[in-house]
This record gives C-alpha cells, structure tokens and sequence, in this order.
C-alpha cells in the first residue's frame, strides 16, 4: 500500500499524540510511586487505590511506549537498534528498580536468580521494556511472589519472569504462540497484554540474531512456582 502525504501527516500526528500521551502519563505514574513510597496501608485509607491506579497507570505507559517502538521500526529505517554487550547485574537492577514500587505497593515479593558477572549482547533499552512489561503483567496472575531468573541455555540467553499463581489460561498461551508465529488476529487493547505486549515482546526477540539465529518468546506454565512463565530467549 502506497502511503500518501495525508496517510503520512496522520502517522505522524498519531505518534505524536502517542508521545505526548506517554509523557503525561509518565508524570502520573511518578507521583503515584512517589506517595506511595512514602505511605502504608496504615497510614493512608487509600493506599490500595492508590497502588491500583499506578498498576494500571505502568501497563498504559507500556502499551504507549511498545506503540511509539513499533511505529519507529515500521515506519522508520533508521531506528536505533543498539546492541551492546551488558553485564546482567546492571541490567537486573535497572529491572527491579523500575518495578519495585509497584510490587512494594500489592505486597508482592521478587525474587532474583542471576549471575550478576554475565554477559551478553543485546539492545537494553528494548530488552528492559519487555521485562519490565511482563512483570507489571506477572501483578495480575500472581498470588504473592514473581522470579526473575536469567541463565545462559544452550547457546542464548533465557531470561524467565515466573509467578506462583494459577498459570496463564489456554487463551493467553495460544496468544504466545501467535505472536511469534506472525498469526494475529489484531491487536485487542481490552484484554490483559495478550495483543500489543506479546507482538511488541516478540518483534523485539526476532530483532535480535546472531549466526543465522533469531531471538523468540515463550509462554508456558510450570516453572519454579508452578504457576505462568513468561519466556524470552535471545542469541
């Protein structure tokens, strides 16, 4: 399909509004952890509120910014691509960091399973956001505790966000398997990072390659919890 200046200038706008969207819901997000790391259920009523609003204020920042990633990617060749070789250790933290307010909030514990000395090769701002985006979606099947394990398998990198719930339903494992078939049946915004974060996960695993082999996401259920597992496996 030939775009045209109009189909053009729509894009554009869109991605800008997309962006501007991401930036003030950012600033939400940020108060919200801001209270939130200065209050307890004991000293603010509205404390589960609160922890509510910045669960759900982190998952719109994610779909914004997967949107905005994607949109650079199809739309624009030149988009920054950054593999670096990293340290695990680094990256962990940055992970936790970001995430650790929200999960302080629900009384959610993390576990870490690591070799903070390893290293590999991948984009980490792109890798960061995965992560990060299946743990804020681990929140909803969890009961109390998610794993963030990372090894090397074979010759990739496993990097496995697991939770003790009960298990992602047949529905979300078949959608991991579209994704990273290419089989979509579009991208449904209603649904609990089924559509956008499963394509923009596994558009991001394929990014990566290394000697005729290309990065994948899985979903699965077991684990060290016994319950569902969020699965990325990069070259």
């Amino acid at each position: 399909m030939n775009e045209t200046p109009d189909a053009n200038e729509l894009s554009l706008f869109l991605a800008s509004t997309a962006h501007d969207m991401k930036n003030s819901v950012s600033v939400l997000a940020g108060t919200l952890e801001t209270l939130l790391a200065g209050a307890s259920p004991q000293t603010e009523a509205a404390y589960p509120q609160m922890a509510h609003m910045l669960y759900q204020t982190r998952r719109l920042n994610d779909n914004l910014i997967q949107l905005l990633a994607l949109y650079k990617q199809v739309g624009k060749p030149e988009y920054p691509f950054d593999v670096q070789p990293l340290e695990i250790g680094g990256f962990v933290e940055q992970v936790v960091a970001s995430v650790r307010v929200l999960l302080d909030s629900r009384g959610i514990t993390l576990e870490t399973d690591y070799d903070p000395k390893l290293i590999w090769h991948f984009d980490e701002d792109l890798v960061i956001g995965v992560i990060g985006h299946a743990i804020n979606n681990a929140v909803h099947y969890t009961n109390d505790k998610i794993r963030l394990a990372i090894q090397v398998v074979g010759e990739c990198l496993e990097i496995r966000v697991e939770d003790n719930g009960g298990g992602y339903p047949q529905a979300m494992l078949d959608a991991g398997v579209s994704a990273m078939s290419g089989v979509h049946a579009g991208v449904n915004f209603l649904t609990n990072s089924t559509g956008l974060g499963l394509y923009f996960s596994s558009e991001v695993a394929k990014m990566h390659k290394h000697r005729q082999r290309s990065g994948a996401i899985a979903l699965e259920n077991g684990g060290a919890y016994g319950g569902g597992c969020f699965v990325m496996r990069l070259p």
